[in-house]
């Protein structure tokens, strides 16, 4: 058995939670990063012995649209499947629901599903620091749990929660742009999951490309990608109402 992280994490928060689950399963597993713009994701042929690790952000309750087609080009053979979606502390609603679906078209078996929180990408004061000590004992145990069921030989899939058809995917997000601390290192072009930015010339931002995944400003290393503080306030402010209380990490077996 082969084991694979397959994974799109932007900001680092998704890939953390992953790991951990991942580490539980096998010292080695290979990675396969969603985030690449430049891998040719259908040379991804898994075996159907192995087992992989799904694991994507939720963006307004939903699978990124990018991961979710980058995903669907890798071949799964039948190879067993373990769904990792990870939220902010708002709510995850049917992101786990649609990368059952998008695993399943693919040709893995589903047998294992987890929610988790992360520090949210956006408005970084809310699940600030998390994972976070307890979420490592949980999501150690889970770890643990899904080897049991692997070694078990079960397949049985989880019910897992969701709607089909999927919530409608929102409007326009947010577009970083560059202070007047910006070096034009060209580091956040060369980083962004979609090419949003051009490469030469940071400032130009293709608005319809963006997907806010916030990877430009959290992968600066002068800090000088910023995004509007007024819309920043606004998104705060709402997310305050629903983002407050501790969501706990939650397992499908």
């Amino acid at each position: 058995m082969k084991l694979y992280e397959i994974c799109f994490s932007p900001t680092g928060g998704t890939k953390k939670v992953a790991d951990m689950i991942a580490k539980e399963l096998s010292e080695d597993f290979q990675f396969i990063d969603l985030t690449d713009p430049s891998a040719d994701f259908s040379d991804s042929v898994i075996s159907g012995d192995d087992v992989a690790v799904i694991a994507v952000p939720s963006y307004g309750g939903r699978v990124p649209a990018v991961a979710a087609a980058r995903l669907a080009h890798i071949k799964g053979s039948g190879a067993r499947a373990v769904l990792v979606c990870v939220y902010g502390n708002r709510a995850y609603e049917d992101t786990l629901t649609e990368l059952e679906d998008i695993a399943t078209a693919s040709d893995f078996k589903v047998i294992c599903a987890a929610a988790a929180i992360a520090e949210h990408s956006i408005a970084r004061q809310f699940a600030k620091g998390r994972p976070d000590t307890e979420d490592t004992q949980e999501l150690s145990l889970f770890g643990k749990k899904i080897l049991e069921k692997i070694r078990s030989g079960a397949t049985d899939s989880p019910v897992i929660p969701g709607n089909r058809p999927y919530k409608e995917i929102g409007g326009g997000g947010m577009v970083p742009a560059p202070t007047h601390d910006c070096v034009k290192c060209g580091l956040c072009a060369r980083k962004c999951p979609v090419q949003a930015i051009d490469l030469k010339d940071p400032a130009i931002v293709d608005g319809g490309k963006c997907i806010s995944c916030m990877r430009c400003v959290s992968n600066c290393p002068k800090s000088a990608r910023k995004v509007n503080n007024a819309m920043l306030s606004a998104v705060a402010g709402m997310l305050s109402k629903v983002c407050t209380e501790r969501k706990q990490c939650e397992l499908y077996l």
